[in-house]
């Protein structure tokens, strides 16, 4: 089995560990979708550009403010999550959530999905 076909497993495990978890993808840290599970009304590169920036930003907010190393990062919006974990030194786990969701569980499948992708990109 391709990489890209194990990628697309541990997305879709992680879709299934919670009825929350409305969306998945893994992005590249320059930007570019490298497995997905969005919406097909979901622009997938403007979603995998802006996942990319907005970590790179968080990044540079946690060691201006020494807050240590980016754990996670997450948007609250109306209708619900953007949540996203990096998954190796080149990568990006990003997942969407309703807005009922128990973040708490969220971020404990996201983190041992983040790990599984992580070690099929090494």
């Amino acid at each position: 089995m391709s990489r890209i076909e194990e990628l697309n497993k541990t997305l879709a495990r992680l879709q299934a560990s919670s009825s929350d978890i409305e969306a998945c993808a893994v992005v590249s840290e320059d930007g570019l979708i490298i497995a997905s599970s969005l919406p097909q009304s979901v622009e997938e590169g403007m979603i995998a550009a802006m996942s990319a920036a907005m970590l790179s930003m968080g990044e540079r907010i946690s060691v201006e403010l020494k807050r240590g190393n980016l754990e996670q990062l997450y948007v609250k919006g109306d209708n619900g999550y953007f949540l996203s974990m990096h998954a190796g030194p080149h990568a990006v786990l990003i997942a969407m959530a309703r807005k009922d969701a128990k973040l708490g569980l969220i971020f404990f499948d996201l983190g041992k999905a983040a790990e599984e992708t992580k070690n099929l990109l090494s």
